[in-house]
């Protein structure tokens, strides 16, 4: 049987966008399911996060993330929009989040249509790879979602009327994360035990190859 591992991830996330195209590798190689489950960022689930964080904090991760991606061979450059809207200077998140709202549905629906990971992949290379500018403008996305196999009205459609459905399946996500023992994205999980991090995919590479992980034929 496969192995399965749930991958907690959210389209803010410059470390997401850093794992992803590793974990679809892995799951074209190996006999291992991955289960994307879309997660808001801290950002917004936990009020006035970035308020209590050193102020030097984003701009380490930003260089690390940058040099993250030269190493791994991936473009990157700052989001445009940022998929939060927020005030750096004070730290104030915005009430209303049009960007993560939509694009955390979009993933939701689209993990449920059994395309989560390659639309993630795409999604968040057209948010983080520093080639667009305005990347929810046009048809950037339309384009990104059919290079996924999916159809951007179909999920549009489905985020529009299943609303609601969708917004209970993140927060259980949510819960399932407490459940597991973490908070932070990339968050992988395998038989109940948390990998944090895209500096702990190997990590999870050895766990699962000691419960069996086989290359696909």
């Amino acid at each position: 049987m496969s192995l399965e591992v749930e991958v907690f991830w959210s389209f803010r996330s410059p470390y997401s966008y850093l794992a992803a195209p590793r974990l679809a590798e892995i799951a074209r190689d190996y006999d291992v399911e991955m289960r994307v489950r879309p997660v808001y960022p801290l950002a917004v689930r936990v009020e006035g996060f970035f308020k209590r964080q050193d102020r030097r904090w984003p701009m380490y991760v930003a260089r690390d993330a940058f040099r993250t991606a030269q190493m791994l061979g991936l473009p990157f450059g700052p989001p445009r929009p940022d998929p939060i809207v927020m005030d750096f200077a004070t730290g104030e998140v915005a009430k209303d989040q049009p960007y993560i709202g939509r694009l955390t549905r979009l993933g939701q629906a689209a993990a449920e249509a059994g395309r989560g990971l390659p639309f993630i992949v795409e999604v968040s290379r057209l948010i983080w790879g520093g080639e667009i500018q305005g990347w929810d403008q046009g048809d950037h996305l339309a384009q990104a979602t059919t290079r996924a196999g999916l159809d951007l009205a179909v999920l549009e459609r489905t985020i529009a009327s299943d609303a609601e459905r969708l917004e209970r399946a993140i927060q259980e996500s949510h819960e399932r994360m407490e459940e597991v023992g973490h908070w932070g994205v990339p968050t992988m999980v395998f038989q109940d035990e948390p990998f944090f991090g895209q500096d702990r995919i190997e990590t999870l590479l050895w766990r699962m190859r000691q419960h069996g992980l086989s290359a696909r034929s």
